[in-house]
C-alpha cells in the first residue's frame, strides 16, 4: 500500500491541520469530521465545534435518493470519553457532536501528504463518488498566503449513474463564541458568506472573534439559524429539512441565543458521468491574544503599565474572517496552484518515503498553535503542545536550535526570531536566558545561559546572513552577537564557561538535555566552537 495512503483502522488517529502560520488550526479526521478546533489563540485537543460538517444528498424526480454526512464510519471504541459531562463521557457511547448516529458513508480513503490532504467517500448506496480536496496554502517566501486563518475544501462530485441527478452539498458552521450569537448573510461577487459572530463581548476581549463560511457555488440556500429548540431538536429539524427535497427555507431569529448552527447548501445538475466541483472555506477571527499561561508574566505587564494583550499579526492583514474568507476564494486558485507545486517539489523528490513521512509530517507544525505570530510579525514557538496550553514557552533557544525547516521556507520568520531574542532577552553581559517572555519587553525573571541555546544563535544567525545576503540586517544585529560570543569568557559569567579563552568549554553548561555538564565535551565545545568561527568569518564582512 502507499505509505501516504490511510484506510480502516489507520485513519483512526488523524488529525491534519487546516489553517496559516500562526492561525491555529482546524483537524480534518482520517474520517472526514472536523476535529481540534484550535482557532482561538491556544491548543484545544479532542474539541469539536457543535455539529459542524459537510452533508451531501441526491435527488431525481421530485425525490430523494440518498442523503449522507460525509463521514465515515466513526472509529472504536464506542464507550465514550473519560470526559464527565451531563449527558456524555465514558459509558455515554460517541458524542452526538461526532454525528455518529445519522447516515454516513461506510468508508474513507485519505491521503495525507502534508500539505495536502484527498479524501475519496465510498458507499454502495450512493448514486455518485464524491472527493474533497482539504489545504491551506503553504508557498515558501509567502508568509501572507500561508497566514490565512481558514480551511479550504474543495469537492468534486461525479454523477456515477446513467440519468440527470440534482445534488445539494451543504456545509454546517456552529457559532462557538458566547451568547448572544448573530448571524447575517452576505453576497458579493458571486460569493456568498455566513458570518457567525456575538454582540456580548467587547472588541478587546481576548474571547472576542467572528467566524466565516462561504462558498462561491452559483446556485445557494441557506439558513442563518438552525432550528432552536431543546434537547436535540435543532440536529433532527435540520437533518428533516436536509434531507427533504428542494432548497433549503432559510430561518431568523431576532431574539438573543446560543450555540446556533447555520448552513450554506450549493444545488447542481449532473448529467450521467459528468463531474461538478464545489468550494467551501472556513475562516476565523480572534485578534486579541494573552499571556494566559503564567499570572507572573500578566502582573509584572501591569506593574511596567504595559498591554497585558497584543494582537495577532493575521488581525492586521483582515479585518476580520469576512475580509479573510473574500481574500481566500478571490485567490484560490493561485493559492492552490503555487502549493501544489511546492508539494509535488517535496514528494516527487527521490527520497526515501520514510524521510518524505518525516519532513512533511513535522512541517505541518508550523500549521498548529505550537507557533504564533506576535503583533508586529514576529514568529513565535512553543516546545510543543499540552491538549489545551503550550508546552514550554519562548522560543526556546536550545530546542529550536534542531529546526531546520523554517530559515529555508520562511526565512523572514526565522530572522525575526533572531531579532526579538537579541533585542528582548539579551542581558547586560551578554547572557542570554533561553525563554523569551510575552508580551515583549518584560524582563527576563533570570536563569541560567544554555550554552547550545546562545552558542546556537550565533550560528543561526551566521546561516540566516548567508541566505539573505542582507549586510543592512546582520549590521544591526553584530553588537549583540559579539556580547554573546563575549559572555563565555567574561568573569560575571556565574558557569565560568571559558574564561581563559582556551576554545573550549570548561565550567558548568546547561543544555538542551534539561541537565548540566561540567568540563570539556565535544558536544557543546562543538557549538562553542562554531559560533567562534561563524562570527569570525562575518567579522571579515
Amino acid at each position: 500500500m502507499d505509505r501516504f495512503v490511510y484506510q480502516g483502522e489507520r485513519t483512526s488517529l488523524i488529525s491534519f491541520p487546516l489553517g496559516g502560520l500562526g492561525t491555529g488550526c482546524i483537524g480534518l479526521a482520517g474520517n472526514g469530521r472536523l476535529i481540534d478546533w484550535e482557532i482561538a489563540g491556544k491548543p484545544n485537543k479532542g474539541s469539536i465545534n457543535g455539529f459542524s460538517h459537510f452533508a451531501i444528498k441526491a435527488e431525481s424526480g421530485g425525490k430523494v435518493l440518498d442523503s449522507r454526512v460525509l463521514h465515515g464510519d466513526f472509529p472504536p471504541p464506542f464507550t465514550g470519553s473519560l470526559h464527565r459531562k451531563p449527558f456524555a463521557g465514558f459509558g455515554f457511547g460517541p458524542h452526538r457532536g461526532s454525528l455518529a448516529g445519522l447516515p454516513h458513508f461506510t468508508d474513507v480513503t485519505f491521503r495525507g501528504e502534508f500539505p495536502v490532504a484527498v479524501l475519496e467517500f465510498h458507499h454502495r448506496g450512493f448514486p455518485g463518488k464524491v472527493e474533497m480536496t482539504a489545504f491551506n496554502p503553504f508557498i515558501p517566501l509567502n508568509d501572507k498566503d500561508s497566514g490565512i486563518p481558514a480551511a479550504f475544501f474543495e469537492f468534486q462530485v461525479t454523477n456515477a449513474t446513467r440519468k440527470t441527478i440534482s445534488y445539494t452539498l451543504a456545509a454546517t458552521l456552529s457559532n462557538p463564541l458566547p451568547k448572544s450569537n448573530v448571524h447575517s448573510l452576505h453576497e458579493t461577487d458571486g460569493i456568498y458568506l455566513l458570518h457567525l459572530k456575538t454582540d456580548s463581548l467587547s472588541d478587546e476581549s481576548t474571547q472576542y472573534g467572528d467566524l466565516c463560511l462561504a462558498t462561491d457555488g452559483s446556485s445557494v440556500s441557506y439558513q442563518q439559524y438552525w432550528y432552536r429548540g431543546t434537547w436535540f431538536d435543532s440536529l433532527e429539524v435540520y437533518w428533516q429539512d436536509f434531507s427533504s427535497p428542494g432548497r433549503l427555507s432559510n430561518r431568523v431569529y431576532t431574539e438573543a441565543g446560543g450555540e446556533n448552527h447555520g448552513v450554506l447548501a450549493v444545488h447542481f445538475r449532473l448529467q450521467a458521468g459528468k463531474t461538478r466541483t464545489v468550494r467551501y472555506l472556513v475562516s476565523w477571527h480572534y485578534p486579541n491574544v494573552e499571556n494566559y499561561w503564567s499570572e507572573a508574566a500578566r502582573k509584572q505587564a501591569e506593574s511596567y503599565q504595559m498591554s497585558k494583550t497584543w494582537k495577532n499579526y493575521y488581525a492586521a492583514l483582515w479585518e476580520n474572517s469576512l475580509e479573510s474568507a473574500r481574500y481566500a476564494l478571490q485567490n484560490w486558485d493561485r493559492l492552490f496552484q503555487e502549493t501544489l507545486r511546492f508539494k509535488n517539489a517535496l514528494f516527487t523528490s527521490d527520497l526515501p518515503p520514510a524521510a518524505l513521512d518525516a519532513i512533511s509530517a513535522n512541517l505541518s507544525v508550523l500549521k498548529t498553535p505550537t507557533v504564533m505570530r506576535l503583533q508586529d510579525g514576529t514568529f513565535y514557538g512553543w516546545e510543543g503542545c499540552h491538549p489545551s496550553s503550550g508546552c514550554c514557552e519562548g522560543s526556546c533557544t536550545h530546542v529550536w536550535n534542531y529546526a531546520q525547516a523554517l530559515p529555508f521556507l520562511f526565512p523572514k520568520l526565522e530572522r525575526s526570531m533572531r531579532e526579538a531574542n537579541y533585542r528582548y532577552n539579551q542581558q547586560e553581559d551578554g547572557g542570554m536566558p533561553f525563554r523569551l517572555q510575552l508580551p515583549l519587553g518584560l524582563q527576563h525573571p533570570g536563569g541560567r545561559s544554555c550554552a547550545d541555546g546562545l552558542f546556537g544563535d550565533v550560528m543561526k544567525v551566521y546561516r540566516d546572513w548567508k541566505i539573505c545576503g542582507d549586510m543592512q540586517w546582520l549590521e544591526g544585529i553584530w553588537p549583540s552577537l559579539y556580547r554573546s560570543v563575549e559572555y563565555a569568557w567574561i568573569q560575571s559569567n556565574e558557569d565560568r564557561w571559558d574564561p581563559r579563552k582556551t576554545g573550549v568549554l570548561w565550567g558548568r553548561q546547561h543544555h538542551t538535555l534539561d541537565v548540566e555538564l561540567f568540563g570539556p565535551n565535544s558536544w557543546l565545545t562543538g557549538f562553542y566552537l562554531g559560533a567562534l568561527k561563524a562570527i569570525a568569518e562575518m567579522a571579515l564582512f
